[in-house]
């Protein structure tokens, strides 16, 4: 990972959260409308991982993500 963090700008950056149930997953930037970006995979380390094309931020459901390795 790149360590990369959104720099938020109000009104202009979405600020879209959307939870999920696994650790890895793919982000098309179609949730944030427009046409998208090219589809990237993201793991979630901690709680959340924010994409780097759309910043929308993917969060990890309670108790979710338990992969165990897969």
């Amino acid at each position: 990972m790149t360590g990369y963090g959104p720099k938020f700008v109000e009104g202009l950056t979405p600020d879209q959260r959307v939870e999920v149930h696994a650790r890895k997953v793919a982000c098309d930037g179609e949730a944030a409308g427009a046409l998208g970006h090219p589809r990237i995979w993201l793991h979630i380390d901690d709680h959340e991982v924010t994409c780097p094309y759309c910043s929308i931020t993917y969060v990890l459901a309670q108790g979710a993500g338990e992969d165990h390795g897969h």
